[in-house]
């Protein structure tokens, strides 16, 4: 199949699945598991730790060996995380299915976005990254619907079917996802482990010599610190409100309306992006990634200190139309900037930053929701976003005084 339509295929599936997980697993965690707001960061934790321990060998094994075979793995894995978890509704099942899910993650990450580059070109990854976030969106609504309406019969049953989806998504890339513009580094004269070696080190020789990777790496950390409390802890905060009375409606049909509404906004504000975003202007690129970390911020604060519902779910509404804008912009900028070898490798690692941020701030985030309040936790969560501000405007400098890249 075609990369870039596969990769808009994958991109709808993959969507689908997770968009009938995740507006349900949190209200699954507190509801049917009994997870207190500690325990929900340290199922966090536990995820961000693996990928932080496993994001650089898997990306160094996907350079060296396939990053088609890294992908297909790393989607079973997750889908095994997910039946786990709605077939054993128990803090410890939850935890190691976690671990496995972390694995799978960092199978993926970094192996997913090197391929899209080798096999349709550097150049064209800005508009495949926005053109995938609009059919994710699509895909999102009905994954939603789906997953809600499951989720009244029961509300494991979005999360194992999610499951079955994703892992039915790996053993259709088994057979149908390409891979020629990959030429793999694994040389039959050395060994596998001093090819890990010398490819980990190539790695870091780019991260030392490209600042852009340098800025990345550090925005990774404190962007991970603060989406981690915020992505564990926005449903529980939205459980302490009084839901507005409109007919008979449960919370967990609340919970996918607000999805709803924030993947169509997104969709709408992706269009916008697509047709005017100057996607190959690294400057350009950075103000925009300098804007949506300012909306983060600001929506953060508001969702947090707000005491209106409504002015709640709009708070929710703007950071989650900031980072849907962010993180094609992120990625693509990152992309052009890597060569092809070693690029899964050095993605990779800009991704175990994100997971050390997630792993450090998470726990602090969880414990003073428990000790102090949800909207303290919301609050501190925003202020760790506040650094990458700084790096982000160093870096428009950077990039308009000089050379692209």
């Amino acid at each position: 199949m075609n990369a870039y339509r596969l990769f808009l295929v994958m991109g709808a599936v993959h969507a689908f699945a997770t968009q009938m997980i995740y507006p349900v697993v949190a209200v699954y965690y507190v509801q049917a598991v009994g997870l207190n707001p500690l325990q929900l960061v340290l199922v966090g934790t536990v995820l961000e730790g693996t990928i932080f321990l496993l994001e650089v060998p898997t990306g160094v094994l996907a350079d060296l060996y396939s990053r088609r075979l890294s992908v297909v793995i790393g989607y079973a894995l997750i889908g095994l995380c997910f039946i786990i978890e709605g077939v054993v509704p128990l803090f410890v099942a939850i935890v190691v299915a976690e671990v496995v899910r972390g694995a799978g993650e960092t199978f993926v990450s970094g192996a997913l976005d090197a391929w899209l580059a080798d096999e349709i070109g550097p150049e064209r990854v800005g508009p495949a990254y926005l053109r995938s976030g609009q059919v994710r969106q699509v895909a999102s609504f009905a994954g939603i619907g789906v997953g809600t309406g499951l989720a009244l019969l029961s509300l494991n049953v979005p999360v194992m079917l999610g499951g079955f989806i994703l892992v039915g998504l790996a053993l259709f890339l088994a057979f149908r996802m390409p891979e020629t513009g990959f030429r793999p580094l694994h040389s039959d004269r050395r060994s596998p482990l001093r090819e890990m070696g010398g490819t980990f080190a190539a790695g870091v020789r780019a991260a030392r010599v490209r600042p852009v990777v340098l800025t990345f790496l550090v925005v990774g950390i404190f962007g991970g610190a603060f989406s981690e409390g915020y992505a564990r802890l926005w449903e529980a905060h939205l459980l302490t409100f009084r839901f507005p009375a409109l007919g008979s409606l449960a919370p967990i049909v609340w919970f996918g309306l607000i999805n709803l509404g924030a993947s169509l906004l997104n969709l709408l504000v992706a269009e916008v992006a697509v047709r005017r975003l100057h996607l190959t202007h690294h400057a350009a690129m950075a103000r925009t990634l300098l804007v949506c970390s300012a909306l983060s911020v600001i929506g953060a604060t508001v969702f947090g200190l707000s005491r209106s519902f409504a002015l709640a779910v709009a708070a929710f509404g703007l950071v989650s139309v900031a980072s849907t804008v962010a993180g094609p912009v992120a990625r693509t900028w990152l992309n052009q900037s890597l060569d092809s070898r070693g690029r899964a490798t050095v993605l990779s690692m800009v991704g175990q930053a994100d997971a050390l941020g997630q792993m450090t701030g998470g726990p602090l985030i969880g414990w003073v929701a428990t000790v102090r309040s949800l909207r303290v936790a919301l609050v501190l969560g925003a202020m760790l976003l506040i650094p990458s501000l700084p790096l982000y405007a160093g870096a428009v400098n950077a990039e308009s005084k000089g050379p692209r890249g």
